[in-house]
């Protein structure tokens, strides 16, 4: 007789997952490094180069992160149009206090609300940690939803400030800008280094090498990691909104809902936006991959929640 996997198994999983998708970003990012330039100079000094490489990169990466910290929130919100509501206003009292009594199930600070104005159906979060952390929801998904469905929708966003995936989307939004930036200054340093001295004449080799590393993991390995884990924080967030709320169908029914009607014309060009919305603001892509989908197919979101008990 089969188990039954339970909300807890369903977000244990997911968590275990995420965990080893991303201990994979920095050994992967060694490991390219390391065999490209192993194709140049021998295998101590290819180590040493890795490591060298490695080491400035990440002090960049934790310093950019800093920088990020500071003011992505607000950047976020800048870039969808969102401004804040309260139960001061009384067109929004009862958005607002949805959001209150779902924090409040769920164990947390209440968030601040932000609107969308935008007929789609959307949400997303955002905030450096649960003390100061801000939900935001389009006008369509507050008009389209039942109150058991926007409910929903809240714990769902709310799971993601409890599970600090905003914290782990910003780490790595930031990795991937530095290395790109970094990818940049390594080729231009890999052209003038080429027509160095020749005690240097391998140094153009190494550098090209390693800009090469570094373009197989911008454009390659780090868009499939990323989405891997998007989509197992995704999965996470429903299982935990479904044990929030204690109504999984009602999260199922909002999806259904959604994917109909997803598009936030004010995202369309804000691609890092995408895999902190519900669902993906471009709207439905049919002919993207699998692997490179920031979100999972609602289908398997649908038929996971639907077998909670």
């Amino acid at each position: 007789m089969n188990k039954v996997r339970t909300v807890y198994d369903h977000i244990r999983g997911n968590n275990i997952k995420t965990l080893l998708l991303v201990i994979s970003f920095p050994l992967i990012f060694i490991a390219l490094i390391f065999l490209f330039t192993w194709f140049v100079v021998p295998a101590e000094q290819s180590l040493q180069t890795a490591i060298g490489v490695a080491i400035p990169t990440f002090i960049a990466c934790a310093i950019w992160l800093l920088i990020s910290w500071a003011f992505g929130d607000s950047m976020m919100l800048h870039s969808a149009h969102a401004h804040e509501i309260s139960d001061a206003d009384p067109q929004n009292r009862e958005i607002f206090r949805s959001v209150e009594n779902v924090a409040l199930a769920a164990g947390l600070p209440t968030p601040r609300v932000y609107i969308i104005d935008d007929d789609s159906m959307n949400a997303f979060a955002t905030g450096r940690s649960p003390k100061d952390a801000t939900v935001a929801l389009t006008r369509g998904i507050i008009k389209k939803l039942n109150r058991l469905e926007l409910e929903g929708v809240i714990a769902h966003e709310m799971a993601h400030i409890g599970n600090r995936d905003i914290r782990l989307d910003m780490m790595l939004i930031t990795g991937v800008g530095v290395t790109v930036f970094a990818a940049d200054v390594i080729l231009r340093a890999a052209i003038y280094g080429g027509n160095s001295r020749d005690d240097n004449k391998n140094s153009g080799a190494i550098l090209l090498m390693v800009w090469l590393a570094f373009m197989v993991f911008n454009w390659i390995i780090t868009p499939l990691l990323r989405m891997a884990v998007s989509r197992n924080r995704e999965y996470a967030a429903d299982a935990t909104g479904a044990k929030i709320t204690h109504n999984p169908q009602a999260l199922a029914d909002a999806l259904r809902k959604i994917t109909t009607d997803s598009r936030v014309e004010c995202l369309d060009k804000v691609k890092s936006m995408a895999t902190v919305c519900i669902a993906n603001p471009s709207g439905p892509l049919e002919f993207v991959s699998s692997l490179m989908a920031t979100h999972p197919p609602v289908e398997e979101r649908i038929k996971r929640l639907e077998s909670m008990v």
